[in-house]
């Protein structure tokens, strides 16, 4: 029954976000300023000496203007939203986005910080005409200290490739993305991204040592540090990792990057109920203990989505639910015996019907495929309304049935899927066609509903445009307006990411 996984499913790593970013966009939104309540704060607009002077700094190469070119910048990656920025700036260096900034503050034009563009809540995209600063020329590995394990690069290098650099000397980034292949660290940094292994390896407020970030005014600050403690006064780096851009203009980052493990087993279960799902977690956590390094669940519908869209069938059959239990150690033999004792018990205890292991680097992969490339089939699926949420287990599946019986036929589909590792679930809805009725029918009433389950209405996706709206759901006034009080010290005149995470008046 738990045998090498059958290859029905495409072996090759397909990366999501680059394949469907250099497709032609043939759906293009309307302005966001139309279809959201909005109104652009009191900027200047760009004007010509503005445009020469970042001419001067860059050269021409690094400043895009013409139209066609700006789109890709303009356009979030689910096609939710579009800027109307005119000019895109592309620094190589810390000291470009300082001389940036600072020219920025002092004529009072607003500016968007961009990297690989994967944001699922519009923080990295303008609103209105905000001056993008994209972080894809920033990309130099500055240093990895293979004894200590830090690592030490510019903000816009992509995860994958830094992974792939560490590789080489047997250490990994503690973080993985299924948008890994485009994402820049500086943005997962920004948005204090999760992923799939947040389970064993915490999220990035442990593992960023330290960072480089440029104020508002192009005021350099360097908390770049590389050792583990450091307790010389208030930590002034977790300001910035999650403020997505509103704060300041993350350039650098130190990160420990853990040794990579020399053995990886995946199993693909299939199971009857979410009960029983949450008793083979429980299980799994005790008898794989410090190996486990990652567990996702995944229920029918979205199984189904991805097989109808992407031609990407279970390879165990079909199944309410399904568990995909990732262990990683140093022992391969020690390793394997552990997940098959946690196997041979799930059955006898009824918890899975079935399963497939394997610790094939290509059958993993295949397997990966499946979780990974869900986003890829949203946009084949009509307009999503996509949801980030943190629940307490008990009702982490709880949502999505109520959701799905509060939507009734005005949705295409509903369908959750996540990392049931750490509490995060991606509930997904699917319209044919998006409307506001549709919208305001949908929210504020599922962000309620997870605060009335004890929740929080943002995992690891962050508050970006989509939420700011919403904050005051999760967080109480006096704790919004201790953010407002960072934002007005840290950015006084607000030219940073405006309109993103704190509420809009």
């Amino acid at each position: 029954m738990f045998g090498s996984v059958r290859k029905c499913v495409n072996s090759c790593f397909v990366n999501t976000y680059i394949v469907l970013r250099n497709a032609k966009l043939h759906t293009r939104p309307d302005f966001t300023k139309n279809n959201f309540n909005v109104t652009r704060g009191y900027y200047n607009t760009l004007e010509e000496n503005h445009i020469q002077f970042f001419y001067q700094l860059l050269g021409e190469q690094r400043v895009i203007v013409n139209v066609s070119d700006l789109e890709r910048y303009n356009v979030d990656w689910f096609r939710h939203l579009r800027g109307n920025s005119s000019i895109v700036l592309r620094p190589k260096t810390t000291e470009e986005v300082s001389h940036i900034l600072s020219f920025c503050n002092q004529n009072r034009l607003a500016v968007c910080p961009q990297g690989g563009n994967t944001s699922m809540v519009g923080a990295s995209v303008p609103i209105f005409d905000e001056i993008v600063i994209n972080t894809d020329l920033m990309n130099e590995i500055i240093s990895l200290d293979d004894t200590s394990g830090v690592l030490v690069c510019q903000a816009g290098c992509i995860l994958e490739n830094l992974n792939n650099y560490v590789n080489k000397k047997d250490l990994m980034i503690p973080l993985d993305l299924g948008a890994k292949g485009s994402c820049h660290i500086g943005g997962n940094v920004s948005t204090n991204a999760g992923g799939l292994r947040l389970l064993r390896y915490g999220n990035l407020h442990g593992n960023v040592l330290g960072l480089e970030v440029v104020k508002a005014d192009g005021e350099i600050l360097d908390c770049l540090n590389t050792l583990k403690k450091d307790n010389t006064g208030y930590h002034l780096k977790h300001l910035f990792i999650g403020s997505e851009g509103t704060l300041g203009f993350v350039t650098k980052v130190a990160i420990q990057c853990p040794p990579k493990p020399k053995s990886i087993n995946l199993a693909f279960l299939g199971l009857q109920t979410y009960e029983k799902v949450l008793k083979a977690y429980k299980l799994a956590k005790h008898s794989l203990g410090e190996i486990l390094s990652a567990v996702e669940v995944m229920d029918t519908p979205t199984m189904q989505l991805v097989n109808e869209h992407l031609h990407l069938p279970s390879p165990i059959g079909d199944y309410p639910f399904y568990l995909i239990i990732e262990t990683s150690g140093s022992n391969e033999k020690h390793d394997l015996e552990k997940l098959n004792t946690f196997l041979d018990l799930s059955l006898v205890k009824h918890f899975v019907l079935n399963g497939t292991v394997t610790s094939e680097p290509s059958k993993c992969q295949a397997i990966w495929n499946i979780r990974e490339r869900i986003p890829e089939a949203f946009h084949k699926d009509g307009y999503v309304f996509l949801y980030d949420v943190t629940l307490p287990l008990q009702n982490y599946y709880t949502l999505v049935k109520e959701i799905r019986e509060y939507m009734g036929n005005k949705a295409h589909r509903v369908f959750g899927f996540g990392h049931l590792g750490d509490g995060n679930l991606h509930l997904q809805i699917t319209v044919k066609k998006y409307s506001p009725e549709i919208k305001s029918f949908i929210e504020p009433y599922i962000f309620e509903k997870v605060i009335e389950m004890n929740g929080s209405i943002s995992a690891e996706h962050g508050i970006g445009f989509l939420k700011a709206k919403y904050l005051h759901l999760a967080k109480s006034n006096a704790a919004i307006n201790l953010m407002q009080d960072l934002k007005d010290v840290l950015d006084p005149k607000g030219i940073l990411n405006p309109y993103k995470v704190l509420p809009r008046e």
